[in-house]
């Protein structure tokens, strides 16, 4: 496709969402300016280096340098559109959002822009955010909303491991107080994004993006319920799973380790801060998805005496990222379970990820056969290509396989599934 807009674009947030972001569009013909305030990323960036890794990134990279991508540590004067993508961390006890990465975004977003100017707000929220946070900052800078500066809610639709694909294809929703400057910004969006593009108000597109990854987190929910109900009483769920998903209107998701990511795992729990009357089921999802590290770990404690094995150092864990096949490591299910171990077991385990090549665990291994040296029993908590690819190096150990997923294995292993 080729750009329609003639607007000055500023990304603010150069991370896993805002980069890619950036990039697609000044590959498709939008003037865009990155911004992100930590100066060593910025530098790597103008030098031509990515800041993380993932497949097509790099011709995507390139193409965006062919546009005419720029970055900087400062906030744009001259821009028509700000696109805020900034982390949205929720408060622990309160289980509510916590907005003030996007609050401190937009407020140096209003010391800066011009007259007219469109702010996007590109951050998951919970619904009601703008309204409560944003829309008083405006105030509070003497400009008034719909005149000064308008206020668009356009939430991010992509996963780490299929970017690129994602924000081409995926269809994306645009809150607006107007229809015109929601269309204006579509137009933005339409420049690269193939899918379905939906202009609505602000809230309901706050509600939409919350409400697609509470659905998903309910789904794995019950899937690992059902795994724990199996284990209990004997029963295989794979193959449980497995005759079940036959039915035409059936489709259990696959039981697992825990959820992990910024979206799955935090999302449900605005709903839940903000709703907490209301939001029984989904609590009780995000309750059983977060048990899984403990009951990972339980298992493993039974499968080491069902073994002869005493020794927890002898214990490895294969995975560190929250998913397959990429370096994110943001609310792991494989951090969560190392804190519990060294909180109760006074020591760190012993873990190894072919993705994670910063150190950001103690006994956290950069080979792999050293790993495999210094463990008897491996634990996988992700299904890692590499895994497949070096499986014949993996001899005589007790495999515990979260992920189903060690199939073909040299015989002189022990599998046990989750």
């Amino acid at each position: 496709m080729t750009n329609m807009s003639k607007d000055l674009v500023n990304v603010i947030g150069l991370g896993y969402i805002g980069l890619p972001t950036a990039m697609m569009m000044a590959s498709h013909g939008v003037s865009v300016v990155g911004t992100d305030y930590n100066q060593d990323l910025v530098n790597s960036l103008q030098a031509g280096h990515l800041t993380f890794q993932e497949d097509g990134l790099e011709e995507l990279f390139a193409q965006a340098l062919q546009g005419g991508i720029q970055f900087s540590n400062s906030y744009s004067t001259d821009a028509d559109i700000y696109i805020v993508s900034v982390p949205t961390p929720y408060d622990k006890l309160s289980k509510r959002i916590d907005p003030h990465y996007v609050v401190a975004a937009v407020k140096q977003v209003l010391d800066v822009c011009r007259k007219g100017a469109i702010v996007v707000v590109e951050s998951t929220v919970s619904p009601g955010t703008i309204d409560r946070f944003v829309r008083p900052l405006v105030a509070e800078h003497g400009l008034k909303v719909g005149e000064d500066v308008h206020l668009v809610h356009a939430p991010e639709r992509i996963i780490p491991g299929n970017m690129v694909y994602e924000l081409l294809h995926n269809s994306r929703t645009i809150g607006a107080d107007s229809r015109e400057v929601g269309e204006r910004v579509k137009a933005v969006y339409a420049s690269f994004c193939q899918g379905d593009i939906e202009v609505t108000d602000i809230r309901t597109a706050e509600m939409t993006k919350v409400v697609e990854n509470t659905y998903r987190d309910i789904n794995i929910a019950f899937a690992n319920e059902l795994l724990k109900i199996c284990y209990s009483d004997g029963m295989d769920v794979n193959e449980i799973i497995r005759i079940a998903n036959k039915h035409p209107r059936v489709n259990i998701l696959t039981p697992g380790p825990g959820v992990g990511g910024h979206c799955i795992s935090v999302d449900p729990w605005f709903l839940v801060g903000d709703y907490p009357e209301l939001a029984h089921l989904i609590r009780q999802a995000r309750v059983i998805n977060d048990s899984m590290p403990d009951f990972v770990l339980e298992r493993v404690s039974h499968i080491m005496k069902e073994n002869g094995l005493s020794d927890f150092k002898r214990v490895g864990f294969y995975g560190l990222t929250y998913k397959e096949n990429v370096d994110d490591v943001r609310e792991s299910p494989t951090l969560q379970l190392v804190e519990t171990m060294k909180e109760h077991l006074a020591g760190t385990p012993k873990s190894y990820d072919p993705m994670v090549h910063t150190q950001v665990v103690d006994n956290q291994y950069q080979d792999f056969d050293a790993f495999l040296k210094d463990i008897d029993l491996m634990v996988i908590m992700v299904h890692h290509d590499h895994l497949d690819q070096c499986a014949s190096k993996v001899q005589d150990k007790v495999i515990f396989d979260t992920r189903n997923c060690a199939v073909n294995w040299p015989e002189s292993n022990k599998i046990v599934k989750l």
